[in-house]
């Protein structure tokens, strides 16, 4: 009877020791459930992770998340400074910031639009037609094509075109300017702040021509382009039409576009958080959220869903 219950105290005591030890090797992963994360960057990857941050302070009232947008140059460089937990990138990891200790995991998925103002003089001409690659190399690239004339075809249309680009560092522009065999230092426009400042600068010039993520062409409860501006098709195999798979009329078609590999990529492109070295803790923890029940935001905040094994092997970058 003795030796029945010590085996009992040492069975419930070995249970209770794997059980604390399970629990402890959760501490720099899932398992944390209070602190701060400070995030910053690229405005591409903005709307997604106020509303990551919104569910998983939901779920751990205990975090505090801090996001803050200023392109993904501010992004990258905040993360390999120690500034900020996160840095958001809406573009590739460069090599050289890779060598100096950026880690970067993809989280999503979407595209940069090109896009004009309402009252465009050759609108109608556009919708029709789109614009192929070497029309847009012609205005972003090598400044040959000065006037919206020039762009369909119709020399007795001498309105001028009012490029507007990127001033700070950013995804997308480096998407962008990749598309066009450039980098963004190529492009030419007047360069303004932020997503938001592009398109509206567009929509007060009918002249005006710039580029977006996704989520800044289109509005939110609509899905129709913000009013005073028009998304753009690409005339990708350039047979002078917009074929309707490039017709992006609405955010539903763009991402159909997008998620079926009948937009250009780039311009199209995966989105990225980055830290300093390989996350831990409880930046880890939420990365790790992300990428498994975060998913269930991607589609209703107007982003594209990475394959499944593509998320499978950034999952693995954290173990």
């Amino acid at each position: 009877m003795k030796k029945s219950k010590r085996f009992l105290i040492v069975f419930v005591f070995m249970a209770a020791v794997l059980l604390l030890s399970a629990c402890g090797s959760q501490v720099s992963g899932a398992g944390n459930t209070e602190g701060t994360i400070t995030i910053s960057g690229a405005f591409a990857l903005y709307p997604i992770m106020v509303r990551w941050g919104e569910e998983y302070q939901a779920i751990y009232p205990n975090v505090r998340i801090d996001i803050s947008a200023g392109g993904a140059g501010k992004g990258m460089a905040d993360a390999l400074s120690g500034a900020v937990d996160i840095g958001m990138v809406s573009r590739e990891i460069h090599p050289e910031e890779i060598d100096l200790g950026a880690y970067g995991i993809a989280v999503t998925k979407d595209a940069v639009f090109l896009t004009i103002n309402e009252n465009n003089p050759v609108l109608d001409d556009l919708r029709q037609k789109g614009i192929t690659r070497e029309i847009l190399v012609g205005i972003f690239i090598s400044g040959e094509i000065t006037t919206w004339g020039q762009v369909v075809g119709r020399p007795e249309v001498t309105d001028p075109i009012h490029v507007f680009t990127r001033s700070d560092a950013c995804g997308a522009a480096d998407t962008w300017a990749a598309y066009l065999g450039g980098k963004q230092e190529d492009l030419l426009g007047i360069g303004v702040y932020g997503d938001p400042g592009v398109l509206d600068a567009v929509i007060k010039d009918p002249s005006g021509i710039g580029y977006n993520n996704l989520n800044y062409a289109y509005d939110f409860e609509s899905g129709l382009p913000v009013t005073g501006a028009r998304v753009v098709s690409l005339d990708a195999n350039a047979n002078g039409l917009a074929d309707p798979d490039e017709i992006y009329d609405t955010k539903a078609l763009a991402i159909s576009a997008v998620s079926t590999g009948k937009y250009p990529a780039p311009p199209a492109r995966e989105l990225y958080v980055v830290t300093n070295g390989q996350p831990t803790g409880l930046t880890a923890a939420f990365i790790e959220w992300i990428l498994n029940d975060g998913q269930q935001y991607i589609n209703e905040t107007g982003y594209i869903a990475l394959p499944a094994d593509r998320l499978a092997e950034e999952v693995q970058k954290l173990k």
